[in-house]
């Protein structure tokens, strides 16, 4: 076993942190602002993980196509037609997004050199709980320790058997976007995130999409409303959601795809997605050397400040399971930084915001409506259509909603949930308003841009305020 006291003092670090990604590159960036000499390794070539590469910025890129043709068929009152051309390939959707992923790639790049924070690309082995070991695209070997090791190794995607992804016709979330053409029709398995946003995006672009999840509804950790608003949306743009069930078996025939489903349902169509979870990227790491057990869904145990069993050796991001969100992993990487550190983290983990990029947009932070009631034994509500709000109408936005969840005496906000294009930036309002423990009137005293979106929060304020003084008494549990 090699000592690491007899490694070059150039292979010794304060910290070393696996994987590029969201979470593994802010736990690199804290480290480094803490004065640490800090090592990221990172297995491609370039950093951002796939969130960059394969998930968020190429999905969004192509939502924001996807948001210019359903808004101009809005915005036009229906004097011009919009209609997708048969040939329509993918790829000229999203002419933007090599530009879009390097411009992103650059500023990653860029921020940690200013950081005085060392990279190294390839695969990173453990030898023992303090010694890793880097395997670089040559075969090159190199072996550094860290006294605080992160592990932000990231997901892929999970393929179960009974759905044979050949990255043609029955595709994953990383080969989706390498499809040639807009398919006519899509199957979509999986009520998740990324299944939600990719299957409104592609129903808005005029795909006749069928989303499949055992799930009695999609997106089951939001708010009610937001997701009973999503699918109300979903049908209206000729897409269906088929809940309680799941494939059985999933064949290409030559022609299509055919899915056949629990409940006896056979779906045809051109293509399918299998959007069913992910899976941490443990594979080589050997974890094991380093004193680390996964858990028997092969993720990352950690406790309340991301440590694993061994104090120095931290979990962040998609390796340890959900929400796998890039905001999630963001602050879960700097937090557990701060913590190992001793630093104060600030911004409890309960406060960091939610967004849900499909079609329509959703967002919420702090506590829903029935977590607000079964913590505290009761709550008070106020909403805000945008079709009360005038930016709502001029934007055609009018379907959206703002609502905010107070305690049971109206004053003391709790929770934030919107739907509607925006949400996820209209979100962050109420958040600061949560982190600075506000009261629901400072909304109504407040005076807003017009006509911006934001007004909804005086306008949901007032709402909460009239139902207190029409009937003080609050929402209940049973």
């Amino acid at each position: 076993m090699v000592d690491r006291n007899a490694l070059p003092a150039t292979d010794r670090y304060d910290v070393l942190v696996i994987g590029g990604g969201p979470s593994g590159h802010h736990a690199a960036s804290t480290a480094a602002t803490a004065g640490r000499r800090t090592l990221l390794i990172e297995r491609d070539q370039a950093v951002g993980g796939s969130c960059v590469a394969r998930g968020t910025i190429p999905s969004k890129t192509l939502r924001e196509t996807a948001l210019a043709v359903i808004g101009f068929r809005r915005r036009s009152g229906g004097v011009f037609a919009v209609a997708m051309r048969e040939d329509l390939q993918v790829a000229s959707l999203m002419n933007r997004l090599d530009e879009v992923v390097a411009a992103h790639q650059r500023f990653l790049s860029d921020q940690l050199s200013r950081s005085s924070i060392e990279r190294a690309h390839g695969r990173a082995r453990f030898l023992s709980p303090h010694l890793v070991e880097i395997t670089g695209t040559r075969g090159r070997k190199r072996i550094v320790a860290g006294e605080l090791i992160v592990i932000a190794a990231g997901s892929r995607p999970r393929t179960p058997p009974e759905v044979p992804v050949d990255h043609t016709h029955i595709l994953d979330s990383d080969s989706i976007l390498s499809l040639t053409y807009l398919p006519r029709s899509l199957a979509v398995l999986g009520a998740g995130v990324i299944a939600s946003e990719y299957a409104s995006i592609f129903s808005a672009l005029g795909v006749t999409v069928t989303m499949v999840d055992k799930g009695e509804r999609p997106l089951g950790f939001l708010d009610g409303e937001l997701t009973s608003r999503f699918v109300t949306a979903f049908s209206a743009a000729g897409s269906r959601y088929v809940g309680k069930a799941s494939a059985k078996t999933v064949v290409w025939d030559g022609e299509q795809v055919v899915t056949t489903l629990t409940t006896g349902e056979v779906l045809r169509t051109d293509k399918l997605l299998c959007a069913l979870g992910r899976v941490a990227n443990l594979d080589g790491l050997d974890i094991e050397a380093a004193g680390v057990k996964p858990t028997d869904r092969g993720l990352i145990p950690v406790d309340s400040q991301l440590r694993t069993v061994v104090p120095h050796i931290l979990g962040v991001g998609d390796v340890i399971g959900p929400p796998a969100l890039a905001s999630s992993a963001m602050d879960q990487g700097r937090r557990a930084i701060c913590h190992a550190l001793g630093q104060d983290p600030g911004v409890p983990p309960e406060l960091i915001p939610m967004g849900i990029y499909a079609i329509p947009e959703m967002s919420q932070v702090g506590l829903t409506e029935a977590e607000a009631i079964k913590r505290h034994g009761s709550c008070t509500v106020g909403r805000a259509p945008f079709s009360e709000i005038a930016r709502g109408w001029i934007s055609a936005n009018q379907d959206g909603f703002l609502k905010l969840v107070a305690d049971g005496a109206g004053r003391k906000l709790l929770g934030i949930q919107v739907i509607g294009e925006g949400a996820a930036e209209l979100v962050s309002v109420g958040q600061m308003a949560l982190i600075g423990g506000m009261d629901v009137a400072t909304f109504v005293v407040n005076t807003y841009n017009f006509p911006t979106l934001s007004e909804a929060y005086r306008v949901a304020a007032l709402d909460l305020q009239e139902k207190m003084r029409a009937a003080p008494v609050s929402i209940s549990a049973a």
